[in-house]
């Protein structure tokens, strides 16, 4: 008999089925035994007749249970399985205790992050945690289906690079043979040598920061979702596609994810535009409606980022907004400078709910001025002939962003620390499991 997945089981009911899976709990109720069964799709109870049929039965055994499935109205999901047969199919050796209560949702929203992601294979199996990832896996879904539909290639850049996009800081170095090499901080480069082959391109993959930050919205590895396009005006064309990109990832993750989001108690974004305010006027409306004067004027702190967004929400009724128009001295060498006013780029971030989930701008194409930009910035353009080869044969004015996907997912959730949306962070202290 062909094993059927728990969530087709309601399609079978007064039928004898075979179903694989996990054992989620044991209950034992006035003299009725019970086993919740968890696979990919669901849980399901199933009804054992005699208790010594559940003796050796642990949580988190791989069984095959064969029964008829049978309408329970008191039953989660309004049925379950009256059980005729069970095999082991994978025992468990974890001693007398779970570390982690997987199956008793309250006790494991109680458990400390630390012994949560230290366990994190098994963590994964709580259905609460499986649901961010649900989620995560269907907003990249639908970024790359989006741009797909729209003329842009997918493409696969390296990730052991010569040198860093910023001019080589903060980078992880890598014993390459003879050479030092590093891990890349971004795909820029590469995105934008790519321009001068498919015009549009994007990529999903990791990056690389080596920053000594250990707080609850960084990671050292984080998956960037990137992109980049040509024949632009300026940086407001990236930003448009961004928008429309933003309404198909949120619309397709509300769609398809309905029971997970509902899990988390998370309200999925509707907006007809993204809000824009220059960093100057940000930082001016920080000072006069809440009083707070920047210590910087190049940036926003994480204080000011979330008073944005709470004036924004109650303005406009969006917790998003674009940030525009940062100093040329603190964005890329390749960041194309404003042409009414060079001491600020066209530039921009995207912050969702107070924090900051894309970066991008228009670039600059032309050789002779990125070549020029280099060494205002203290660069050897020498050092990056791979990069500027492509600037000597002709690019179009283009440009592109990145995505932070975990915290795209963090802020949508309303996840308290970035490492509950990554599988296996890395941070400053965790490179295990």
């Amino acid at each position: 008999m062909e094993r059927i997945l728990i969530a087709l089981l309601p399609d079978f009911v007064g039928k004898e089925v075979i179903v694989k899976g996990w054992v989620h709990r044991i209950r034992q109720l006035g003299g009725i035994n019970f086993v919740i069964l968890r696979d990919r799709t669901g849980t399901v109870q199933t009804v054992f007749q005699k208790s010594e049929e559940l003796s050796g039965i642990r949580n988190e055994m791989v069984v095959e249970v064969g029964g008829k499935v049978v309408s329970e109205p008191r039953a989660p999901g309004g049925i379950e399985i009256h059980v005729n047969s069970c095999r082991l199919l994978g025992d468990v050796y974890y001693g007398t205790s779970i570390p982690l209560e997987i199956s008793n949702q309250r006790a494991f929203d109680r458990a400390e992050l630390g012994p949560v992601l230290e366990h994190r294979p098994l963590s994964l199996r709580n259905s609460k945690v499986q649901a961010i990832f649900k989620i995560e896996s269907e907003l990249i879904w639908a970024f790359r289906q989006f741009l797909k539909q729209r003329g842009f290639t997918e493409i696969f850049t390296p990730k052991i690079v010569a040198s860093g996009t910023e001019g080589g800081a903060e980078l992880f170095k890598v014993e390459y043979f003879e050479k030092t090499a590093y891990l890349a901080q971004s795909p820029q480069f590469y995105k934008q040598i790519m321009v001068g082959v498919f015009e549009r391109v994007f990529e999903v993959g990791h990056v690389y920061r080596a920053e000594k930050h250990d707080t609850s919205r960084h990671l050292n590895e984080y998956l960037s979702l990137d992109y980049e396009m040509g024949f632009i005006d300026d940086e407001q064309d990236v930003i448009a596609v961004e928008i429309e990109l933003l309404k198909y990832m949120f619309s397709h993750t509300k769609k398809v994810c309905g029971a997970e989001l509902e899990l988390w108690g998370a309200e999925v974004p509707e907006f007809d535009t993204i809000p824009q305010i220059t960093l100057k006027n940000a930082l001016q409306l920080l000072e006069e409606k809440y009083g707070k004067r920047a210590k910087s004027k190049a940036d926003l702190d994480p204080e000011g980022e979330m008073l944005i967004c709470k004036y924004f929400k109650e303005e406009t009724g969006t917790e998003l907004v674009y940030i525009t128009h940062y100093p040329t001295s603190k964005r890329p060498v390749y960041t194309m400078p404003d042409d009414k006013n060079p001491e600020v780029t066209r530039s921009f971030d995207l912050l969702f709910k107070g924090l900051e989930v894309t970066t991008g701008s228009q670039r600059i194409h032309d050789y002779a001025m990125l070549v020029k930009n280099m060494e205002k910035f203290g660069l050897k353009p020498e050092d990056f002939d791979f990069y500027l080869q492509v600037f000597k044969y002709g690019m179009p004015p283009h440009g592109g962003l990145a995505i932070g996907a975990e915290r795209l997912t963090k802020q949508l959730l309303d996840l308290p620390n970035i490492r509950m949306a990554a599988l296996f962070p890395r941070d400053r202290t965790r490179i295990t499991p």
